[in-house]
Formats: structure tokens, C-alpha cells, sequence
């Protein structure tokens, strides 16, 4: 069973996120928090509702807040989620 998304796995997430999939979170404030001249991202906390991203956008540093299509159940919810949204957003930016 996957975890409940409390601060502490909110915690690894973002540590994993930002650690890993660098590309995939200045990915999400582009498409999704519509910050398109973003240079870099980096995700500071995820709850079942959305996540929030840290973004700098040249001499502007910025928090932006994306909300999620639906409210996550678990950890494993937010896994799929964050893969959806990334081929999404993979799809979105290429047009």
C-alpha cells in the first residue's frame, strides 16, 4: 500500500524530484504555472491538492503554486500523476 502524503513524504518527493527530475519540475512551471521563460525550478512541497515550485525566470525568483486535476489518494496517486503530467506537458511544449 502507498503512503498517505504527509510532510515527511511530501519531503521526499520533492527531494527526489529535485534531485532526479530536475528537467521534469522547470518542465511543470512552464507548462502548467505558464512561467514559459522559466530557467530553473524547484519543487518545495506536494500535497493532495498541488504542489508548490520555487521558479527563476532571469532576475525574477518566484513560488508558484500548480494544482492537481484531481485530489491525490496516496504516494503511488502521486507518482502516475506527476508522469501524466510531465508527458503532457512534454506534448503541450513541443506544439
Amino acid at each position: 500500500m502507498a503512503d498517505t502524503i504527509t510532510p515527511e513524504i511530501s519531503d521526499r518527493i520533492c527531494k527526489h524530484m529535485n534531485d532526479d527530475h530536475a528537467d521534469a519540475v522547470l518542465l511543470y512551471a512552464k507548462a502548467y504555472g505558464k512561467v514559459t521563460e522559466a530557467e530553473a525550478a524547484q519543487m518545495l512541497k506536494v500535497d493532495p491538492e498541488g504542489m508548490d515550485l520555487s521558479v527563476n525566470a532571469g532576475d525574477q525568483d518566484s513560488t508558484i503554486r500548480i494544482v492537481f486535476d484531481h485530489v491525490l489518494q496516496d504516494s503511488e496517486d502521486a507518482h502516475q500523476t506527476m508522469i501524466a503530467m510531465v508527458k503532457a506537458a512534454r506534448t503541450q511544449m513541443a506544439s
